[in-house]
């Protein structure tokens, strides 16, 4: 998927990134995992402005390891988790984004979420079938 058609800034992802977080936290099911895991989210959130900034932007403003981050959580998080978490995220995206900005970011988090839930999978030694790549 190309890049939007539309100027999309650091502002636009600040927005994305705090109000998803916001719900993220909110949230009766994923929201205990982050709450426990997180202890000082102004800089959480600032590392993840960073990290999407890169992804969109191409910035490379962040220089994390995300994936070892959730390795480390090993069962904590499944399947059902990595759904709730991208619903939440291509609802907040289509709520806050312009509406030919969101299928680009909804992509990547997908692609992202997938990687990440195959390396959990392959860790654990239960391989799941990534979801299927969809076009908006």
């Amino acid at each position: 998927m190309t890049a939007p058609s539309v100027t999309i800034g650091e502002d636009e992802i600040k927005t994305l990134v705090h109000t998803f977080y916001g719900r993220v936290r909110d949230d009766d099911l994923i929201g205990p995992i982050f709450n426990a895991k997180v202890e000082d989210w102004p800089d959480h959130l600032a590392k993840l402005c960073d990290f999407w900034s890169s992804v969109i932007l191409r910035t490379q403003r962040f220089t994390g390891r995300p994936m070892r981050a959730h390795l480390l959580l090993g069962d904590t998080i499944q399947s059902h988790h990595f759904d709730r978490w991208l619903d939440l995220f291509e609802k907040t995206a289509r709520d806050v984004l312009p509406a030919d900005a969101a299928p680009v970011f909804i992509q990547r988090a997908r692609q992202i979420a997938d990687s990440f839930e195959f390396g959990l999978a392959t860790q654990r030694g239960d391989i799941v079938a990534p979801r299927h790549v969809t076009r908006a």
